[in-house]
């Protein structure tokens, strides 16, 4: 029988929990997993922008700083 999801069948060892975690580890979208996860929680948004916000206001300082512009 296929499986359309390409997910593994279920089996008694199968810790609900983890089931989508375990998908995403089996379809090798573990990356895209964590930024979705990530993106939906408002903390995590939030920490995310605030890194971005960060580095981009390091590299002007660098710029700045070293008379580049």
């Amino acid at each position: 029988m296929t499986n359309p999801d390409n997910s593994p069948p279920p089996s008694k060892e199968d810790w609900q929990g983890f089931r989508e975690f375990d998908r995403a580890i089996a379809e090798n979208r573990l990356t895209a997993y964590s930024w979705k996860k990530t993106w939906a929680d408002p903390w995590g948004r939030a920490a995310t922008i605030l890194f971005g916000v960060l580095v981009v206001a390091f590299a002007i300082y660098v710029v700045i700083y070293d008379g580049l512009l």
